[in-house]
């Protein structure tokens, strides 16, 4: 039996299956066609705005810590129960980028009560220098907070004003002046004793005023803790993750000479130097392991580096204080070689995952300086060999060899003569220089 012959379509319907295959070719072809350009051609993404546009950075911040009772006000601005009531505080901070919008960060990490600001304003300071009480008449400027005068920081957190237009050049000192007219209502004062900055108390609100007359100096910074700006897309930051050989110990107040200070001076004479933020994120006593002066730096490190605006680079040259501070016997030496090798290690790779690329420092030498030194050289040994990790032990991207130095040729245990301060491990100001003249620039050059 033959099988029926399959009948024609139509003319209509020849006509319409034409049609649609037609259709679906030419679909067929657009669709092939826009995935060849999306291979080919850039696409525009999330990222890409940034690229082009302006972004922020950090152009000045110093460690939050909780103040100790030495470093508080001095009465009549520390109570009993509360500081800084009815209280004026005028500070200057020396930033490093410039730029022609800026915003600020006050931060109340230490406090376990609210922080009531009543008022803010910055100004640039009379003649442009760091640690003076007066402004330059005309460029006092009201700081805003979601478009208000004051604000609230909640316990334990910080917060970042409204973008206020403000020309700031690079490497130039800023005047920061808060007036909290109810204090902060407990003794836990969020601070950065080691300023090396002169800065000003005073009753009443003086926010609004050219100088403070009878203002109380005192050598410390309160609760501002950033200065941001708006910045050109290709403008970064190298951080640095230390103690107080970072923070300026052996320094001169006022002076901005501690060695990241002296780094930035050096970047600006270099192409592109003037586009690259120096943030320093050290503190005087603080450890890398344990708490001391500050959390250690593991506990601190998301908070102080990672949080920041614009970090490209990171130097860690921190330990000497995990060294100091373990007993000097064969054990406990062992341990905190093992355990700073461990640490600096988690350091680079929480760094890296942010895309950040670490600089591994050389420990400087601190034989002679009491207490660390000890007679059987324990402690040095450790250092030695910490240093030789850090030198060979590949977790960095690139090592500063500090200690090679600034260490005396002649005793590679003790600092040179000339270059600390009179206790065996701080330096001075020539030291520090040498510190920032040891920094490699092509290190903070490109990718």
């Amino acid at each position: 039996m033959k099988s029926p012959r399959p009948q024609r379509p139509s003319g209509k319907a020849a006509l319409a299956y034409l049609v649609a295959t037609c259709v679906f070719v030419l679909a067929l072809a657009v669709a092939s066609s826009a995935v060849i350009a999306l291979v080919r051609s850039p696409q525009p993404t999330v990222a890409d705005p940034g690229r082009s546009a302006p972004k922020w950075v950090n152009t000045w911040t110093s460690m939050p810590q909780l103040t100790e009772p030495g470093n508080m006000p001095p009465a009549p601005f520390t109570g009993e129960r509360a500081v800084l009531v009815d209280t004026t505080l005028r500070q200057t901070v020396r930033v490093s980028t410039g730029g022609g919008r800026i915003r600020l960060r006050f931060s109340n990490a230490f406090g376990t009560t609210p922080l009531p600001l009543t008022a803010v304003t910055v100004a640039l300071p009379l003649n442009g220098q760091a640690g003076v009480s007066a402004v330059e008449p005309g460029t006092l400027r009201e700081v805003t907070f979601s478009g208000r005068r004051s604000t609230t920081v909640p316990a334990g957190a910080q917060v970042v004003s409204d973008p206020l237009d403000f020309a700031l050049r690079p490497a130039t000192n800023l005047t920061v002046t808060t007036y909290l007219a109810a204090g902060q209502a407990s003794l836990a004062l969020t601070s950065h004793p080691g300023s090396r900055t002169t800065s000003y108390l005073r009753n009443g609100d003086g926010t609004a005023e050219q100088d403070l007359p009878g203002a109380t100096p005192v050598n410390h910074w309160y609760l501002l803790s950033d200065v941001e700006v708006l910045s050109r897309p290709d403008t970064r930051a190298v951080a640095v993750l230390g103690d107080s050989l970072s923070d300026g110990r052996g320094s001169t107040t006022n002076g901005n000479n501690r060695w990241p200070d002296q780094l930035l001076d050096r970047l600006r004479g270099l192409p592109g130097g003037d586009r690259i933020a120096v943030l320093n994120q050290a503190a005087g006593g603080n450890r890398v392991l344990n708490d001391g002066l500050g959390p250690n730096a593991l506990a601190r490190f998301d908070r102080d580096i990672l949080a920041h605006s614009g970090v490209s680079w990171l130097i860690v040259f921190e330990g000497v204080n995990d060294i100091g501070t373990a007993e000097a016997t064969p054990a406990a030496q062992q341990r905190v070689t093992d355990d700073l090798i461990a640490a600096y290690r988690q350091i680079a790779v929480r760094a890296h995952a942010q895309g950040i690329r670490v600089y591994g420092a050389t420990l400087t030498p601190f034989g002679g300086s009491t207490p660390y030194d000890d007679p059987a050289g324990l402690r040095e040994t450790t250092r030695q060999a910490v240093n030789d990790w850090i030198r060979t032990g590949g977790a960095f991207d690139a090592v500063v060899d500090f200690d090679r130095a600034v260490r005396d040729p002649a005793d590679p245990r003790r600092l040179r003569a000339d270059l600390h301060d009179g206790d065996w491990l701080h330096l001075n100001p020539e030291g520090y220089r040498i510190l920032a003249a040891t920094v490699p620039a092509h290190l903070l050059r490109g990718d």
